[in-house]
């Protein structure tokens, strides 16, 4: 295997972590807290959280660093041009979904704390929702970002050279 293609599969591979470890994240937190509340379990609510917080620690973080940085290396590696209208149509979209993603990890951290300082599910302010909606709306056009991204790799529907 070239490096080229090392670089390519790691970048590929790191794009798939991004994917997975969103929708992974999103089922199992979405469902997590809908059970949590139905059976008034503050200790699995409490449990889905500090693996949400974790899991987007360990891989998404992770795999968001290793994206750009492989991304980066194959354009210059190809002599794609920065500022091609592909280019700025990537980074922009990397861009909005770090900007939703970014808030969307310190509500995690907050959701989690404010479960820990509980002593049962009665006893989450009205605030804890509201935030949970937050960290739901904040996902989608992030998620919609990720899907555009891969699109534009795939597809190339705009010059990169």
């Amino acid at each position: 295997m070239s490096a080229h293609e090392l670089w390519k599969t790691a970048h590929v591979l790191s794009g798939a972590v991004i994917f997975g470890t969103g929708l992974g994240i999103v089922f199992f937190c979405w469902f997590g807290y809908r059970g949590a509340m139905r059976s008034g379990d503050i200790g699995a609510l409490r449990s889905v959280l500090r693996l949400t917080v974790l899991a987007d620690a360990w891989f998404t973080a992770v795999a968001v660093a290793f994206q750009a940085a492989t991304g980066l290396r194959l354009m210059a590696a190809l002599g794609w041009s920065f500022t091609s209208a592909w280019s700025i149509a990537v980074w922009l979209l990397f861009a909005i979904a770090g900007a939703c993603w970014i808030p969307v990890v310190f509500i995690q951290m907050h959701l989690a704390r404010t479960a820990r300082r509980v002593p049962s599910i009665e006893w989450l302010p009205r605030s804890f929702h509201l935030w949970f909606r937050a960290w739901f709306a904040l996902g989608v056009p992030a998620f919609l970002a990720v899907i555009a991204i891969y699109w534009l790799m795939v597809a190339k529907p705009l010059a990169v050279a």
